[in-house]
C-alpha cells in the first residue's frame, strides 16, 4: 500500500528520453581512450616515465572493475539515481583534477578518480531494464545503448590526437570535465528513481544474493555476455601481429582493419534494436551466437586454404563484431531479469566478468602467439571463445524451454 504513491511518482517522472541513459552509456567508455594520443606528452610535460604514465591505463582498467562490482549493488541498495549523480560528480572533479595537474601523482590518482564514471554504464543498463520492464524490451533498449556506447572508442583517439595537436593534452580532460558539468546539471534535472522497491537494510539486501548467484539462466547469461566479448579481446591481441607478420599492412592502415570488428558490433547491435521484440530472447542470442562462430571458423578455413588476402582474414571477424551485437543486449537484459530486485548486482556482476573475461582471453591469447602462428593462433583463441559463448546461448534456450514445459507437466 505504501508502495503506491512512490510508483506513480516515478511512473510521472521516469527520463522523458531514453537518450539521456544512452549517452550517459556512451560517454562512460570515452575516457578510456579520448587521451591515448596524448601519453608522449603527457610524460614530457610531466616529466614523468612513460611506463608510469601508462599506468593511467591500466590502473583504470583496474579501478573501473572494482567501480562496476560495487556501484551495482549499491544501486540496488540506495537507488539508481544518487549513485549516478555521485559517479558524475566524482569523474567530473577527476577531469579537472587531470586537466589541473602539475605532478604525475596527482594526475594519476585523479585519473583514478575519473574511473567512476565507468559505473554509470551497469547503473543505466538496470535503469533501461527497470524502464522496460525485462525481456525483448529491455534488450532492445540495450541494444541501441550499446550501438552508441561502441561509437565512443572510435572517435575517441581521433578527437584526442586533434585536441592534443591543436590545444595541448589538457584539452581532453578540460572538455570531459565541462561535459561532465553538463551532464551532472542534465541528469539532476531529467532523471528519476525507477528503482522503488530496495531492501531496508543492507544485511537484508545481501541475504538475496545467494539466490541470484545459485540460479543457473544467470550464469549462463553472465557467461555467454563474457566470452563473447573476450572472443573479442582475443582479436585485438592478435589482429595487429597478424596485420603486420602475415599480411604486411603498414601501420597506418591496421587502424581501419581493426575497426571492421567494431563496426560489425554497431550493426549487429542495430539490428538487436530493431527486431529483438519480435523474437524470444533466447532466439536472438542463440542467432548472434551461431553468426560469431561462423566468422572465425570460416577465417580459419580461408587461411588454411591458402588465402593471401588481409580481407580474407578481418572480413570474417566482421561477424565476431556483428553476432556479439546481436547477443550481447539480450544476454545482458536476461541476467538483469533474473531477480529483478537485483538488476543493478546482476548488471555490475556481469559487467566484472565480462572486463575479467576479456582481460584474461586478451592475455591468453598473447602468452600463445608467435611470428610463426600469428595467422592461425588468434582465429583458433576467438573461435574457442565464442564457442563457450555459444554453448552458454544454448543452455539459456534449454532453460527456457524447460520453464515453458514446467506448467503443462
Amino acid at each position: 500500500m505504501s508502495l503506491q504513491p512512490n510508483l506513480r511518482i516515478i511512473s510521472k517522472r521516469t527520463p522523458r528520453r531514453n537518450t539521456t541513459l544512452i549517452l550517459l552509456c556512451a560517454f562512460s567508455v570515452l575516457p578510456l581512450s579520448l587521451f591515448l594520443p596524448s601519453l608522449p606528452a603527457i610524460a614530457r610535460d610531466l616529466r614523468a616515465d612513460y611506463a608510469l604514465v601508462a599506468l593511467s591505463l591500466g590502473g583504470y582498467a583496474a579501478v573501473a572493475s572494482s567501480f562496476e562490482f560495487v556501484m551495482g549493488p549499491l544501486s540496488d541498495r540506495f537507488g539508481r539515481r544518487p549513485i549516478m549523480l555521485t559517479s558524475l560528480g566524482v569523474f567530473t572533479l577527476g577531469s579537472l583534477g587531470c586537466a589541473m595537474a602539475t605532478d604525475i601523482r596527482v594526475f594519476l590518482a585523479c585519473r583514478l578518480m575519473q574511473a567512476a564514471i565507468t559505473s554509470v554504464y551497469p547503473v543505466s543498463m538496470a535503469t533501461l531494464r527497470d524502464t522496460a520492464g525485462g525481456g525483448a524490451r529491455a534488450a532492445t533498449r540495450i541494444g541501441y545503448a550499446a550501438m552508441a556506447a561502441a561509437f565512443a572508442p572510435m572517435i575517441g583517439p581521433t578527437l584526442g590526437g586533434v585536441l592534443d595537436q591543436t590545444l595541448g593534452w589538457r584539452a581532453s580532460f578540460w572538455l570531459l570535465g565541462a561535459t561532465g558539468i553538463a551532464l551532472l546539471g542534465w541528469c539532476m534535472f531529467d532523471l528519476a528513481e525507477t528503482h522503488p522497491t530496495r531492501a531496508t537494510t543492507l544485511a537484508q539486501q545481501l541475504r538475496a544474493y545467494p539466490a541470484l548467484l545459485r540460479a543457473r539462466r544467470f550464469w549462463a547469461y553472465a557467461l555467454c555476455m563474457a566470452f563473447s566479448t573476450g572472443a573479442f579481446y582475443a582479436f585485438l591481441a592478435g589482429a595487429p601481429l597478424a596485420a603486420q607478420a602475415v599480411f604486411r599492412i603498414p601501420p597506418t592502415e591496421i587502424g581501419f582493419y581493426m575497426g571492421t570488428i567494431t563496426a560489425g558490433f554497431v550493426c549487429g547491435s542495430f539490428l538487436a534494436a530493431r527486431h529483438t521484440h519480435r523474437y524470444p530472447l533466447a532466439t536472438t542470442i542463440l542467432c548472434g551466437r551461431v553468426v560469431a562462430c561462423a566468422g572465425p571458423a570460416i577465417g580459419i578455413v580461408l587461411f588454411f586454404g591458402g588465402a593471401t588476402h588481409a580481407i580474407a582474414w578481418f572480413g570474417p571477424c566482421v561477424l565476431i563484431g556483428i553476432g556479439n551485437g546481436l547477443s550481447n543486449p539480450g544476454a545482458h537484459a536476461g541476467a538483469m531479469s533474473v531477480r529483478p530486485e537485483l538488476a543493478g548486482s546482476a548488471s555490475g556482476l556481469v559487467g566484472a566478468m565480462t572486463i575479467a573475461g576479456g582481460a584474461a582471453l586478451s592475455s591468453l591469447t598473447g602468452m600463445v602467439l608467435t611470428v610463426g602462428n600469428a595467422g592461425r593462433a588468434p582465429l583458433v583463441m576467438m573461435l574457442l571463445s565464442a564457442a563457450i559463448a555459444l554453448a552458454a546461448a544454448v543452455c539459456i534456450r534449454i532453460f527456457d524451454a524447460r520453464e515453458r514445459d514446467a506448467p503443462s507437466t
